[in-house]
């Protein structure tokens, strides 16, 4: 009987498999895409991530990033990272890293969907396979979550995201949030002639309409080549807990507040290591508590800019203040992962 299966080969889950074979463990990740899988995401990477990246063994190439900066067309505000910088990676990019990471350590990887779940005292069998531990590591909308019942409603007003690349040469090495009444745009450096630009509101309509609320970054990318555009939402996804006997929620499967302060990657690597380091010293029941410790300065940094953001005039104020107080600003932007 192997020890970890893990449902979801996304990067939480690809990431929680090279933890269980770091610390010694067998483990099976299912997933029904073909590697490199892509996903709507910002595709900056805090510094934190980046540190958690390298701790696996994990350097995908991409632009380092020095900071963040806010944008509002007129004012702007920036802080840098403090000790070490973030990196921007495509989606792409990221996942082949953790993918050939995972088989070299010899994860076997099971094409296929987790569909029922069933639990015994001694182990847990999904996919045809039976392991001593499921990790559900499933996504935003994960359907192990919700077949065990674990979900919450998640309210009214959602927001989503959308992404598209541009190909122009990066005009920065900050991640730039432009701030709008009705949302934000975030501009990072994947490539030398390349940028991702993801779009957050609680208004649904197109990619197209939604930049055209950033006159500015409109007039940057005038003329570029453009991908598709991938979305996610609605980004809010509330959970009852995170231990369902032998199960273990991590990533976005585990709630998720929202995209705002661009830490998803890290919260997934952050979330993957704390349920393989309870899994692994055999108190399981821990994790709850970890996974409260991991995400609580995320979440408090989450709901107050989105507070302050929910409305358009309140969300107007906001560039112009952290450009008046650098200090604050600065020390909201150390406290990202």
């Amino acid at each position: 009987m192997i020890d970890v299966l893990v449902a979801g080969g996304g990067p939480a889950g690809l990431a929680a498999a090279v933890h269980a074979r770091l610390a010694g463990l067998t483990a099976v990740v299912v997933e029904p895409r073909t590697a490199p899988v892509d996903k709507a995401c910002g595709e900056g990477v805090m510094p934190g991530g980046v540190a958690a990246l390298r701790a696996l063994g994990v350097t995908p190439a991409g632009r380092e990033l020095r900071g963040i900066r806010y944008v509002d067309g007129v004012r702007r505000a920036e802080a840098p990272f403090r000790d070490r910088p973030g990196l921007g990676v495509r989606r792409t990019t990221l996942h082949q890293a953790l993918h050939e990471r995972a088989l070299g350590l010899g994860v076997r990887i099971a094409p296929g969907k987790v569909g029922e779940v069933r639990q015994s005292r001694d182990s847990v069998t999904a996919a045809g396979i039976t392991a001593r531990w499921l990790i559900a590591a499933d996504g935003l909308h994960s359907p192990v979550r919700r077949r065990l019942g674990l979900e919450l409603p998640g309210g009214t007003r959602g927001r989503y995201g959308l992404r598209r690349h541009y190909g122009v040469p990066p005009w920065t090495d900050f991640v730039e949030v432009h701030w709008s009444g009705q949302g934000e745009a975030y501009v990072t450096p994947v490539a030398d002639g390349l940028v991702g630009v993801a779009v957050l509101s609680r208004v649904r309509r197109g990619y197209d309409e939604h930049l055209a609320g950033f006159p500015a970054l409109t007039a940057a990318l005038r003329g570029a080549p453009a991908t598709e555009v991938r979305g996610a939402g609605p980004l809010l996804q509330r959970v009852r807990r995170r231990v369902a006997g032998r199960v273990l929620l991590v990533g976005d499967a585990a709630g998720y507040v929202d995209a705002l302060t661009g830490e998803g990657i890290a919260l997934a690597l952050a979330t993957a290591e704390a349920a393989v380091r309870c899994l692994a010293a055999g108190r399981p029941e821990r994790y709850e508590r970890e996974w409260t410790l991991v995400t609580r300065r995320h979440r408090l940094l989450t709901r107050a800019l989105l507070a302050a953001s929910s409305r358009p005039g309140t969300a107007r104020l906001i560039v112009p203040v952290a450009s008046r107080m650098p200090p604050v600003f600065a020390a909201a932007v150390h406290a990202l992962r």
